[in-house]
């Protein structure tokens, strides 16, 4: 009995001792696992980084009825406002005609137009390429084409449509768009970057054109003026499209101001009012400030004018243009081109008309008028009203977040520290448990032993 009682004090001792460390580690365990469950979380929900998902662009083609130009548009991923902030980034004049010269062969215009595709490709990051739209809009000359051979302008967009399919490029849609179109797009370009003919022929061999430049002759074929849906009705009767008349220019500024103002038709507003300006149109009265681009500001550009100026200094500008000599002319424009340069002088009768006589500016108001070519670096056309309305309809993308800490890492970090902490926890109920019950056998084994 005396060995019983004498080894007793020595088992408790031992046995508090294996307990009370393992305790302690599991506890010590436990702890850290909460804590560090706990700073992995506080760090990736408070260390974000919210980025934004870069840059989407936007490929238009200006199908014109002179030439083809390609422009490319950047805006953010996820919009302002819902809206593409859309601003021009590169753009490419395909070489050649416009795609309506190709009716007969549209298969050539592939060639130029992969030209410029191929230097588009090259400003365009290549992971992008396969989510960046293309859109082609073609203007007056397939709007003609159109209406004098469907079948030929159907031929031309298939053409473009196959071509592209082909491309890394996401094409949308290649559609002739109408005047009205064109214009309301043009429109919204302005307004978004601001942030706010020749002489009848009578079949005579020789023609005089006052509006050409003096001494500047040419031979056009009948086809090249009575030729368009717009002229049809002027025909003469004895109409042959390959004839050809030869034109010799006057240079006569008076003449030409005469001939250009007969164009408008003011007789049809004499019982309308004064906000009619010509052809029983109704015009709004002037209110704000107004861009002059495109054939508007290439014209005040050839007499040497741009931005805003007085209405007596285009007049006057106009004038000595329109008395130039032909050999004149290519040491007085910025960029000498014969077909441009040879009806400079009928565009600034034509815009003084229209202006003046048609919207009404004055003096006073003409000022309000900017010619303009550009707006930062984003060319005044309708394509770019064209993209910011098309970009509405795409989707904007949310934002990107960046955590701290790689999302499978600390999924795995709180997995193994989460699991951790339940084994410390159980470890630590099981050594409670274990230690009260040997509590009890102890206090049992001496009550027996006084007994």
């Amino acid at each position: 009995m005396f060995a019983v009682l004498s080894r007793q004090p020595y088992q408790q001792t031992g046995f508090k001792v294996l307990s009370r460390t393992p305790t302690i580690i599991a506890l010590v365990c436990l702890l850290l696992s909460i804590v560090v469950v706990l700073a992995v979380t506080l760090v990736q929900i408070h260390h974000k980084k919210v980025l934004s998902p870069g840059l989407k662009y936007g490929i238009v083609l200006d199908a014109g009825s002179s030439r083809t130009t390609v422009y490319v548009y950047e805006w953010p991923a996820e919009k302002e406002n819902d809206t593409g902030v859309v601003s021009q980034t590169f753009r490419c004049s395909v070489k050649g005609p416009g795609i309506s010269s190709y009716a007969n062969n549209p298969q050539e215009m592939v060639k130029p137009i992969n030209n410029c595709m191929n230097k588009v490709k090259e400003k365009i990051p290549s992971h992008l390429h396969k989510n960046t739209p293309v859109y082609l809009g073609a203007t007056a000359g397939m709007r003609l084409l159109r209406l004098q051979n469907e079948t030929a302008a159907n031929e031309v967009l298939k053409n473009i449509q196959n071509y592209f399919s082909s491309q890394a490029f996401d094409f949308r849609v290649a559609q002739i768009i109408t005047g009205q179109e064109e214009g309301l797009y043009g429109w919204i370009t302005a307004n978004y970057l601001m942030g706010n003919f020749l002489e009848n022929s009578r079949d005579q061999a020789k023609v005089d054109n006052p509006c050409y430049p003096r001494n500047y002759e040419t031979a056009l074929t009948m086809k090249h003026l009575y030729g368009s849906r717009c002229t049809e009705s002027l025909r003469p009767a004895n109409y042959n499209p390959g004839k050809l008349i030869n034109f010799r220019g006057t240079g006569d500024p008076a003449v030409c101001q005469e001939k250009v103002s007969s164009l408008f038709n003011v007789a049809a507003c004499n019982v309308k009012g004064e906000d009619c300006p010509f052809n029983g149109i109704q015009q709004p009265k002037l209110k704000g400030k107004f861009v002059a681009f495109a054939g508007f500001y290439y014209t005040a550009n050839a007499l040497n004018l741009t931005g805003s100026f007085p209405l007596a200094d285009f007049n006057s500008r106009m004038r000595v243009f329109c008395s130039q000599d032909w050999n004149q002319l290519p040491f007085m424009l910025p960029k000498f081109e014969e077909v441009y340069a040879r009806s400079y002088c009928f565009s600034a009768n034509y815009i003084y008309h229209l202006f003046v006589q048609g919207y009404k500016f004055s003096p006073e108001t003409w000022p309000q008028i900017y010619f303009q070519k550009e707006v930062g670096n984003s060319s005044i056309a309708w394509s770019l009203g064209y993209m910011l309305s098309l970009t509405n309809m795409i989707k904007a993308e949310s934002q990107l977040i960046q955590l701290p800490v790689n999302s499978s890492l600390f999924a795995g970090l709180l997995f193994v520290f989460t699991a951790v902490a339940l084994l410390c926890l159980i470890f630590v109920v099981y050594l409670c448990v274990v230690s009260f019950m040997q509590k009890n056998i102890s206090h049992m084994d001496h009550v027996l032993a006084t007994q």
